[in-house]
């Protein structure tokens, strides 16, 4: 990783996100003291962590998976960063009570992860974090084991705790709804460095390259080549060879024929419909009753106030 300069408050969430390969989970491991960096420090609460091992350092992880262990009891999973650290039996029978209660854990911790639902071995794998009472929380994927029906629920219960008593957090997640509805601030990842870090709004709104503009958002931005602010529809003031884009709600279809439908993806609340231009390919959100048919031609109109620009 090279120039990377992030800085997280007391009760905020920061969500990273990136291609993999980006360096998400490297991160989490030089915060939690697994990876020393060859340059720059890390400090929390205004203290660096050089030379501090990972077991003295005020953080708690939460694995993708949970990495419970499978013949350990609820309560001895909770109880396990403690007992490494050799804390009192009473003391840990007082926070593995605490923790379970704030998660809903009481009426489980005799049994095995084996016996859990994948909601409940979530739950767990936080109460293990939240026992450590860290001041940072890293979370690598912490969602990504639980079904659909299950992660909006625990998303949930995942902002009640993290926002809780000033605590802040690293999240890592390939999940954009999980990073926009989260995270306080989000930071996009790539090859190792930053490309831009802001609010949802900030990023879907104004990206600040065309990676983040074509990374966020689902569909994403789609993006053509230009020569001095010119791309098939798309117009922008600016000169030279640049790269113009269009959020899919801002394409507005229109009679026409230079434009030909390859596909139409209905998502039920919306369809997605892929266009071909001579300048590339856009794609329009509209309602799913307003949809041409693949194969058919219209045209394509993009108000300038909506089209994003950057120099190539």
């Amino acid at each position: 990783m090279r120039g990377v300069d992030l800085e997280v408050e007391p009760g905020q969430v920061l969500a990273v996100v990136g291609p993999s390969g980006s360096g998400k989970t490297t991160l989490l491991r030089l915060l939690s003291g697994l990876l020393e960096p060859t340059e720059g420090e890390v400090q929390i609460d205004g203290r660096a962590q050089a030379g501090v091992p990972p077991e003295r350092r005020p953080v708690a992880m939460v694995f993708q998976g949970f990495a419970l262990f499978p013949h350990l009891t609820v309560a001895d999973n909770i109880a396990f960063g403690l007992r490494v650290r050799r804390t009192s039996r009473a003391e840990r029978v007082r926070r593995t009570a605490s923790a379970a209660e704030v998660l809903g854990l009481a009426a489980l911790l005799d049994r095995l992860p084996g016996q859990l639902s994948g909601g409940e071995r979530q739950r767990v794998a936080l109460a293990r974090a939240l026992v450590r009472d860290p001041a940072v929380f890293c979370l690598d994927e912490p969602l990504s084991a639980l079904d659909p029906l299950l992660r909006a629920d625990a998303r949930r219960e995942l902002e009640v705790l993290l926002r809780a008593d000033g605590r802040c957090a690293v999240l890592v997640t390939h999940d954009q709804g999980e990073a926009l509805g989260l995270g306080d601030r989000i930071a996009v990842l790539r090859d190792g460095h930053v490309e831009q870090v802001g609010t949802a709004r900030e990023l879907y709104d104004r990206p600040a390259t065309p990676f983040v503009a074509s990374f966020v958002g689902s569909p994403p931005m789609s993006l053509l080549p230009g020569v001095d602010g010119l791309a098939g529809p798309l117009r922008a003031d600016l000169r030279g060879q640049c790269v113009l884009g269009v959020r899919p709600e801002h394409v507005v279809l229109v009679p026409g024929d230079d434009a030909l439908v390859v596909a139409v993806e209905d998502q039920g609340h919306e369809a997605h419909v892929v266009l071909q231009l001579d300048a590339g390919r856009l794609v329009a959100r509209v309602a799913p009753s307003a949809a041409p048919r693949p194969g058919t031609r219209t045209s394509v109109r993009v108000p300038a106030d909506h089209v994003h620009a950057w120099p190539e």
